[in-house]
């Protein structure tokens, strides 16, 4: 029997990230939206690609939760997308209050799913939907860390005229401006960073990479990033359902990891069947740590102004 995969939101994210499962073939695929035909004809568009990209995964497009029942993975990319000027926090109680209907019904539908959040912001979410759910830390993941770290890589390579495969990176923290990419434990093709670029320069890869979103928003004017998050849910889908225990940086729920308690932040985890099975504790400079730290504290701030 195939994988189910519930993908909550039928834009650009979630349309994306159903077709990244779906032509990967890690099971079949329901795009939950609730505008009316809205997700029937991308999910129909999509499954009629299938001859032609070679995949087998039955697509389709509802919006009854009903037809979700039963996932192994629950995507939740539902919630309004930034607007120029529009912080992430802006979002913070209308994005709450629609993860927290897709929570309930994931609850009720799929008691046993392993859940990705992706809706803004994300650290926030993730608490919504792991108050709402009241699934097991293991399963309640937030996808940021891999996306800040594949945009810390493109700069990087971009930078130095490398292949973005060449370069390993690492950024930890909340997802926004507060996030804290490591350029100690960057290298490129095994050669640290730091031997590569000066300090400056290495200054404004950090200062780019922390406002990453922000740059495309600002180009886009009317929309946000899609292409790098939908990629970025699609590794971490493979991972848990494949059991392929990658270790990648996710937002995952610490309970003293860091001297940190009771809040979503980006660090690395080990990711298989059972979702999160292992938080990593890497040694961090005093310097990194307490960025690490303030980070947190910014997530834990706007987290509490929510009334769960």
């Amino acid at each position: 029997m195939r994988n189910k995969i519930t993908v909550i939101g039928g834009g650009f994210v979630g349309e994306h990230v159903a077709v990244g499962c779906a032509q990967r073939e890690l099971g079949d695929v329901v795009l939950l939206d609730i505008l009316e035909g809205v997700p029937q004809g991308k999910g129909l568009d999509l499954f009629e690609s299938s001859p032609v990209e070679g995949f087998d995964a039955d697509v389709r497009g509802t919006n009854d939760y009903l037809e979700t029942a039963g996932s192994d993975v629950v995507v939740i990319t539902a919630g309004l997308a930034r607007k120029p000027g529009m912080s992430r926090d802006d979002l913070l109680r209308k994005n709450a209050e629609i993860v927290r209907t897709c929570a309930e019904n994931v609850r009720t539908k799929s008691p046993d799913a392993i859940v990705i959040v992706v809706s803004n912001p994300l650290d926030v979410m993730a608490y919504v939907a792991k108050s709402v759910t009241r699934f097991p830390k293991e399963r309640v993941i937030g996808m940021a860390g891999i996306l800040d770290t594949a945009r810390f890589r493109s700069f990087i390579a971009q930078e130095l005229g490398v292949s973005v495969e060449s370069i390993s990176a690492l950024v930890l923290g909340g997802h926004g401006d507060s996030m804290v990419p490591l350029p100690r434990l960057t290298t490129v093709g095994g050669i640290p960073l730091t031997e590569l670029c000066s300090p400056e320069r290495i200054d404004a890869l950090v200062k780019r990479t922390a406002g990453g979103g922000g740059e495309i928003v600002a180009l886009l004017k009317t929309g946000s990033a899609y292409h790098a998050p939908a990629a970025s849910v699609v590794e971490m889908v493979e991972s848990i359902l494949r059991d392929k225990r990658k270790i990648l940086p996710c937002a995952a729920w610490l309970e003293g990891e860091y001297g940190i308690h009771g809040v979503f932040v980006g660090v690395p985890v080990m990711l298989g069947t059972r979702g999160i099975e292992k938080v990593y504790e890497i040694k961090l400079t005093d310097d990194e740590l307490a960025a690490l730290r303030a980070s947190a504290g910014h997530v834990l701030e706007t987290q509490g102004a929510l009334q769960m």
